[in-house]
């Protein structure tokens, strides 16, 4: 089966924008352990959160952040984020559409990168790995929450079983490792955390070498 693009892939959130907080709220509350506050708690400084989505994590960010972008391919999606940075007035965040594969941002202009349930979608995860590791500042920080492999072989046979299909419908890697991605580009791994129904939910800190 082809695996989703850039096209699919906002094809996909764009119909789902108006459902998404709530489908999602239900995943992370049973299955990952409601990872968002601890991801959020990670991060300070300038922030970049990429595939930022419907903005769930955006009223999250305490005092120690000083500005958040957002970056996202579906413009659903980012009507909700945009909505949610009005209801809450973050005069410190802002949106916009973009491809976290080729960010539009300079080098080395972010401390901190933030993915929440992001490399399960995005077409080349090496490539969004490079990108995060170019617009870090020496020694910034990557903040990465993802579902994968559960540490328990029967759960992780289902879910590859079901992977086609949630590829195809939800444009959704169900056992994809992120913490590979991270390695091969260079970050060093500070921590890798399982939590999560079955372990399938990886908390990671890393960050760029000075």
């Amino acid at each position: 089966m082809a695996r989703p693009d850039n096209a699919r892939i906002t094809e996909v959130f764009d119909s789902t924008a108006a459902q998404y907080d709530r489908q999602i709220r239900f995943s992370e509350r049973r299955l990952l352990g409601n990872p968002r506050r601890w991801a959020i708690g990670h991060a300070s400084g300038r922030v970049l959160e990429i595939a930022v989505g419907t903005g769930l994590n955006l009223p999250l960010y305490g005092p120690d952040v000083t500005a958040v972008t957002g970056i996202d391919l579906s413009a659903g999606m980012l009507a909700h984020a945009q909505q949610r940075i009005a209801d809450h007035r973050l005069t410190h965040c802002e949106v916009r559409r973009g491809d976290v594969q080729a960010l539009d941002l300079a080098a080395e202009s972010v401390d901190t990168v933030v993915s929440t349930l992001s490399y399960c979608t995005i077409p080349d995860p090496a490539a969004a790995s490079a990108e995060a590791m170019r617009v870090l500042v020496p020694g910034g920080r990557f903040v990465l929450v993802e579902h994968g492999p559960s540490t328990n072989p029967v759960l992780t046979w289902f879910m590859r079983a079901i992977e086609p299909l949630t590829l195809r419908l939800m444009a959704d890697h169900l056992v994809r490792n992120p913490v590979p991605y991270l390695e091969d580009t260079g970050f060093v791994i500070d921590s890798v955390d399982r939590t999560g129904l079955g372990g399938n939910c990886f908390r990671v800190l890393a960050h760029k070498p000075e």
